[in-house]
């Protein structure tokens, strides 16, 4: 079954793009649930002449977050967590601390948009988290875990 994704679906997709799922998954979740429409001829028409008006707006707002890509490109954030002597970190830290120590620093990003390279991270050390300001603009931003 073709679709057309009406928002950024996890794992296969990001809005507006048109993707083949199975049918189920299609009839059954996306399109009951708001996240998809079925690709019908006239809803691709529709979608082209939306992606055609859209087309000035998006180079506009993907400039925006190339030059934000820029400005973040050299930035070292320390995120500081409770360890015990050996290094270990209590509970993990989560995209939700990378996001708070991007804001002290004056970028406001959603923690949703915020990939780490683990799940969680329960020691202190340095890692990199990709941070995604667009679709097509991705940046790898280092870190440190440090105790507190």
């Amino acid at each position: 079954m073709e679709i057309i994704l009406l928002q950024d679906v996890r794992k296969l997709g990001q809005k507006d793009d048109l993707v083949q799922v199975k049918d189920g998954y299609g009839r059954n979740y996306l399109i009951p649930k708001g996240f998809a429409v079925a690709a019908t001829p006239s809803a691709k028409k529709m979608h082209a002449e939306n992606l055609k008006q859209r087309a000035h707006k998006e180079q506009k707002i993907k400039a925006e977050a190339e030059v934000l890509a820029t400005k973040m490109a050299d930035l070292k954030l320390i995120v500081g967590a409770k360890t015990s002597s050996s290094g270990k970190i209590f509970g993990s830290v989560n995209t939700i601390q990378i996001a708070e120590a991007l804001r002290e620093k004056g970028f406001e990003i959603d923690r949703k948009n915020i990939a780490l390279p683990e799940d969680q991270i329960k020691e202190i050390g340095k890692y990199k988290a990709i941070i995604k300001l667009h679709r097509d603009v991705k940046v790898d931003v280092d870190f440190e875990i440090v105790a507190e």
